[in-house]
């Protein structure tokens, strides 16, 4: 399997444990900012150094707050090389930014009792029944106990995502189970044959389990899940440029990505590869936790309705009980080994979402209230919702490794340096 390909699953995390800004030991002394004012020019300022300093081809923001669009701004080229400016309609492979759009069509499955979050995974997959668990010594052993749903919604399934050097991980690569030639089907097969890292629910470790949330929404639904998403959540919410296939009209819409190299500098990465993943109508797998390619309005539209509890424009996605499930921090205290986690902020983890627990707790954390809730993807793209100030926002730019520095500017843009928020519980 190509670099490509490993990435378009796994990397946004990988990078981020290197990029992001980490928490510093002692708490910095901060402005006790608890109000937020929109400032199109912080913004604009904050877009045109991302650009300036090299560290971004090209930028867009979206934020809304109270039912109204408060800032839009794109800033540098959607491709340098070709000349085309970063635009309101310029579409981005959004990556990990995947995973709450598969985690919301699970759970309108759980609204209608399709299953419980307790249940064993393998009462609805049974491939998962055998599933052993790397013992330390070279071997394998059964798990202390099954996996369940829960588990993986939360990333507490114990799954690999060869990302790491360890046996499990050497394993996942071999089994290539999210190879592009794979439907979900196979996927499912190659990924049980595989063992865990560890008993499921011990630790927090970003993982394939959200292309196993995907396989189950195709065995619960009876529908391919591509089609699911797009019957139950894209088209209602008028998501009309979103989708794992795209047109070849649409090309020409699409940034293009672009690599840091050793020199700091960033360079275009060959299209072939997204040609493969979203243009190529012999690819079979459908990632659950990748592949989506949006436009930053349609994402934007998603945000809104998570921020609506589950509702936008009259049309209703999910219950705002669900809504408000998966944007609390499902994560026992015991469980201590979040891996790189900790590098998102003062966060505990929802289903599909990461989500702030404390106020920042130093100067260099990410500008954030409690209570909000919100992922990024492997190109640098981010997005929340902040239910405290009634706000969501996007980011979309195509600079891969991961740079969290682009986050951290944009955030303290968005609530000025010293926000800090409610306290919360």
């Amino acid at each position: 399997m190509s670099r490509k390909l490993i990435s378009v699953a796994i990397a946004s995390a990988l990078f981020a444990l290197s990029a992001a800004p980490v928490l510093a030991r002692q708490t910095s002394t901060l402005p006790a900012q608890t109000e937020i004012r929109i400032d199109k020019a912080r913004i604009d300022a904050a877009l045109q150094a991302m650009v300036a300093s090299g560290r971004a081809v090209g930028v867009s923001a979206l934020v809304w707050q109270d039912g109204r669009e408060r800032y839009f701004g794109s800033v540098g080229m959607a491709d340098r090389e070709a000349g085309k400016p970063m635009r309101r309609d310029t579409l981005v492979q959004i990556y990990s930014m995947t995973k709450p759009v598969t985690g919301v069509a699970l759970m309108q499955l759980w609204e209608q009792g399709k299953f419980g979050l307790d249940d064993p995974l393998s009462r609805y997959l049974p491939e998962f029944a055998d599933i052993k668990v790397i013992d330390g010594q070279g071997g394998v052993r059964p798990p202390a106990r099954p996996i369940i749903i829960r588990d993986i919604l939360r990333h507490t399934a114990g799954f690999s995502y060869g990302m790491r050097d360890t046996a499990a991980d050497a394993a996942f690569k071999a089994a290539d189970p999210l190879g592009l030639q794979n439907d979900l089907s196979e996927f499912g097969r190659r990924l049980a044959k595989v063992p865990l890292m560890y008993d499921p629910g011990e630790r927090w470790s970003y993982s394939a389990a959200v292309d196993v949330q995907a396989l189950l929404v195709e065995k619960l639904s009876g529908q391919p899940f591509e089609a699911y998403v797009k019957a139950h959540i894209l088209d209602p919410l008028g998501m009309k440029g979103t989708g794992w296939t795209q047109p070849e009209s649409a090309f020409p819409r699409l940034a293009a990505v672009y690599n840091k190299g050793a020199d700091g500098k960033l360079a275009k990465e060959d299209p072939a590869e997204t040609r493969r993943m979203n243009f190529d109508p012999s690819r079979r797998m459908t990632m659950g936790g990748a592949g989506l390619v949006a436009s930053i309005d349609d994402y934007g539209r998603f945000t809104r309705m998570l921020l609506g509890g589950g509702s936008l424009d009259g049309m209703k996605i999910l219950n705002p009980s669900t809504v408000r499930l998966m944007a609390t921090d499902h994560l026992d205290p015991r469980v201590t080994d979040r891996w790189w986690l900790p590098n998102k902020g003062s966060v505990g983890f929802g289903f599909d979402f990461a989500v702030r627990v404390k106020q920042p707790q130093t100067a260099t954390e990410n500008r954030g209230a409690v209570g909000e809730f919100f992922w990024d993807g492997r190109d640098s793209t981010l997005f929340w919702v902040d239910p405290v100030n009634r706000l969501t926002a996007v980011f979309f730019v195509q600079t891969f490794p991961f740079d969290g520095t682009l986050h951290h500017d944009l955030r303290k843009a968005v609530y000025g340096a010293g926000y800090l928020g409610p306290k919360g519980d």
